[in-house]
């Protein structure tokens, strides 16, 4: 039973003839005074609702907040906030030290997504992928520092300041989750979530010489994360070794009954695929991801490399053209810029028209953003002006279009599945540049964080698994990332390729 009700505001006659007048309705005082009285019995349901206890998921695990490291005890800018969680005593991850996005929900512990916009605002509830991990004995040591949104393949654009990549000093550490990608990178956690819309698991992986996975869309379930677009949300594991990362996806994958973007794929046994021979794998190079805008040859050089000793272990590899692989990023970008203005900005991270477990306070703190906006980075400012401009002068055709256009995107990917079990090319065209200087110009901040998606946002579009994997460094350090596609649902065997090159030796790669 609920008791007594308290009222929520109601509007008089003249807020309900504005109201009308924001839909483009046209109201005499007669008509506006007969629709209050119709609403009536309508705001007596808000009320009841209002007064309800909300439903929301159970926090199993002690936590303190955390505290903000000094500058000392964060070489990297790595941490936002460096807390201790411990999960089961017993589980697959039992001994495994994690690092958390900050764009991922842990009760009582900030998550502010590197925005100025969100700082301090500290959830009640546990992301799905949390309590799974904690489920499973891993032990929770803090937030990861993420970009700005999650608008950013480079790793200068969170409010906390830029993130440095631990294998080459003052270089790009890749984005958006830089701070997931260092850590694991530096040896300071064993393990870190990721999240990927576009890139943002394998550029930071790539570009830190770590391995990361984008699974299959839906394959883990985004509940109690910040979205940005629902078809292109991902999140996924970044380990060192590939065994872990198997090993970490199969804690993190398979339905809540919670997010919509699932389709009840469980979570399968990928470990196994890291114990499996390359022989016999058939893997086609393609050959659009090749010489991409930026491209450096060492990177090329080094990728093809790869395919030619994968052959020597008894996989079959041939290079192949896939020409709407190199149309794909563009095909994502109205997908991702319309999607995230509509969901991510103007619906306050929510929206309505799905079934999913709702944060009031993430919903009233995120509410406020059009008050800070002047503070956003440069890179969300750009996205979101493109975005609105599009989606509210053409009504959202180019969203449907690119929307009807990934169906061939992904068709296209798809018959080459019918060939090869897995395609291989570079996971971004060049390896870490250095980190944009505290006076760069607009153009320098933007360029360094977009110039290395065109490989890793199509897969994006097309819900496809991907995963980067170390190959090396170039001759003055840098690391490369070899990067795998497979069909839908087929982690196991993209980490039977991964693990092939993890055990591959290379010399440094020259431009020659």
């Amino acid at each position: 039973m609920v008791g007594a009700i308290n009222m929520i505001n109601r509007p008089d006659a003249s807020e309900v003839r504005t109201a009308a007048a924001e839909l483009g309705l046209t109201l005499d005082a007669e008509a506006s005074a007969s629709f209050l009285g119709l609403m009536g019995g309508l705001f007596e349901a808000y009320d009841l609702v209002d007064q309800m206890d909300n439903h929301l998921p159970v926090v199993k695990y002690a936590r303190s907040p955390g505290v903000r490291p000094s500058p000392e005890g964060n070489p990297f800018n790595a941490w936002v906030v460096k807390t201790q969680i411990k999960g089961a005593a017993t589980g697959k991850l039992a001994g495994k030290t994690v690092a958390i996005k900050d764009n991922v929900n842990v009760a009582g512990v900030t998550m502010e997504n590197g925005a100025s916009i969100l700082q301090g605002y500290v959830p009640e509830t546990d992301a799905t992928i949390v309590t799974r991990l904690l489920d499973a004995g891993a032990e929770i040591h803090g937030k990861a520092v993420c970009e700005y949104y999650c608008a950013s393949g480079g790793s200068h654009t969170s409010v906390s300041g830029p993130v440095e990549n631990p294998i080459v000093p003052g270089h790009n550490a890749g984005g958006s989750s830089s701070g997931s990608a260092v850590l694991v990178a530096a040896g300071i956690v064993d393990m870190a979530t990721g999240g990927d819309q576009g890139g943002s698991i394998r550029i930071p992986a790539a570009f830190c010489g770590v391995v990361g996975m984008k699974p299959t869309h839906g394959l883990v379930p985004y509940t109690g994360i910040f979205p940005v677009e629902l078809t292109v949300d991902h999140a996924g594991p970044i380990t060192r070794t590939v065994a872990d990362n198997a090993l970490m996806l199969e804690v993190m994958a398979g339905p809540d009954g919670l997010d919509p973007r699932q389709s009840g794929a469980p979570s399968q046994a990928y470990s196994e695929g890291v114990q499996m021979s390359p022989r016999g794998l058939r893997i086609g190079v393609v050959s659009e991801g090749f010489g991409q805008p930026g491209a450096e040859a060492a990177v090329d050089n080094r990728i093809r490399e790869v395919a030619d000793r994968l052959g020597t272990f008894g996989a079959t590899v041939e290079e192949v053209s896939m020409r709407l692989h190199a149309a794909g990023a563009a095909i994502w970008t109205p997908i991702f810029l319309e999607g995230a203005t509509e969901l991510m900005m103007r619906q306050n991270a929510y929206g309505t028209n799905m079934k999913g477990v709702f944060l009031e306070s993430l919903l009233d703190k995120q509410s406020h953003w059009k008050e800070q906006a002047n503070d956003m980075s440069e890179t969300l400012k750009l996205g979101l002006l493109m975005g609105h401009y599009m989606s509210s002068r053409h009504k959202g055709r180019y969203y449907g279009k690119a929307q009807n256009l990934n169906r061939l995107l992904t068709a296209a990917y798809d018959d080459l599945f019918r060939k090869f079990d897995v395609l291989l090319m570079p996971t971004t065209p060049m390896a870490a540049h250095p980190l944009p200087g505290p006076d760069a110009n607009r153009e320098t901040v933007v360029e360094r964080a977009f110039a290395m998606i065109p490989n890793t946002a199509p897969s994006c579009a097309t819900g496809h698994p991907s995963i980067s994997v170390p190959a090396g460094t170039t001759d003055d350090g840098r690391p490369i990332g070899a990067m795998f596609i497979g069909r839908k649902l087929e982690e196991t065997t993209l980490y039977r390729a991964a693990a092939a090159v993890e055990q591959l030796s290379f010399a440094p790669m020259t431009a020659d």
